[in-house]
């Protein structure tokens, strides 16, 4: 069987190193196509050496650009490389315009789609993401839903064909990575970090980084803790925080370049608090037992909300301090996101061939 595999962005990177393995154990036949939506060395290339991911088999250099440009860009050079390979399946992962480009040309050329992180829903229409999984749901073929919830959303849109609950590849990482991680972790020796005494943000939503007041407030609400929080700064949100930066130079937050997967779940693992408006961080902290603040209005992951673990801050700078701040929850947080054996579930889906059948629990 081959398999297509198409990614553009850091999660997705992330989220195919697992299933990659899993796929090759199987004895599948992997293209892996690089649409370069994320195109930094540290957006990128840092991911596919840090998790041994399979190289590229083709680049399609996109690089950046509008919604539209970007992925009409995206479908131009991709069918091409869809109609010479032929592959049994196209997969596809999350939401961005990777995901959405790659599901409209297989789709278009008539070959299967798989949507790994099917079902999942803000129900916010102003965000790109949103558009982008709905429609993607509506053309996929195979649908790898991580939760109950996310299969109750596809069936409430009438998709109820060929949808699976498999859990969440990204729970297989997090468990192999905390088990290979020394300890203590480098990374906290380079910041000069003592565990349970920092947090960690992340920012990069359009939302939060196309209008510069927004991100100032969000900022507002870092420099009201008491703590020193360490962020890893994307390339959309660096023009920001250096503006943000001339006019307070003296600051709690610490900036560094992206890094890589191990050390962001080391950093996470030992924090007090996470602050994001990342979906996968959103899991990852619930994942490692670390209260999270969601710098949103809405999460497509609700089930990280329950008992306390993950609260909603917007970018209220009070409701972020507040939030940051909460003492830790004392009840343990749920297990929403599977048992770490989704690759092996997607992967005998696809061999099998039962994509069409009914979701299985």
């Amino acid at each position: 069987m081959k398999i297509l595999t198409v990614v553009g962005a850091r999660p997705q990177f992330i989220k195919a190193s697992v299933l990659s393995k899993e796929l090759a154990k199987q004895g599948c036949v992997e293209r892996v196509v690089h649409t370069g939506q994320h195109y930094d060395h540290n957006m990128s290339q840092i991911f596919f050496e840090g998790l041994n991911i399979k190289k590229a088999d083709y680049y399609l250099e996109v690089g950046s650009g509008s919604h539209a440009v970007q992925t009409a860009n995206m479908m131009a050079r991709l069918e091409p490389v869809i109609e010479s390979e032929r592959p049994d399946w196209v997969l596809v992962y999350g939401d961005t315009n990777t995901t959405l480009a790659g599901a409209l040309v297989a789709a278009k050329l008539q070959v299967p789609v798989g949507h790994v992180e099917a079902g999942l829903r803000s129900f916010n229409r102003r965000m790109p993401e949103e558009v982008n999984r709905v429609v993607a749901d509506h053309i996929a073929d195979a649908h790898f839903a991580p939760t109950p919830l996310a299969v109750t959303h596809l069936a409430n849109e009438g998709i109820t064909t060929g949808v699976h609950l498999v859990g969440d590849l990204m729970v297989d990482l997090v468990d192999s990575t905390l088990q290979g991680l020394p300890q203590p972790p480098p990374v906290l020796e380079r910041f000069g970090l003592r565990p349970g005494s920092f947090g960690v943000v992340t920012i990069h939503r359009a939302a939060n980084t196309e209008d510069s007041r927004v991100f100032e407030k969000i900022l507002e609400g870092l420099h009201k803790l008491d703590f020193p929080v360490i962020f890893p700064v994307h390339p959309r949100t660096l023009p920001l925080f250096n503006v943000s930066l001339d006019k307070s130079p003296k600051t709690n937050v610490l900036s560094c370049e992206p890094l890589s997967y191990s050390d962001m779940i080391a950093l996470q693992a030992h924090a007090r608090v996470v602050l994001t408006d990342s979906g996968g961080m959103q899991k990852e902290a619930l994942t490692l037992k670390v209260p999270c603040v969601t710098l949103r209005d809405e999460t497509e992951w609700p089930e990280t909300l329950e008992g306390g673990w993950n609260m909603l801050a917007g970018n209220d700078p009070d409701l972020i301090c507040k939030y940051a701040t909460r003492e830790k929850p004392s009840s343990a947080p749920g297990s929403y996101y599977g048992d770490g054996k989704t690759a092996t579930r997607i992967a005998e889906i696809l061999l099998t061939g039962s994509s069409l059948g009914k979701a299985i629990a």
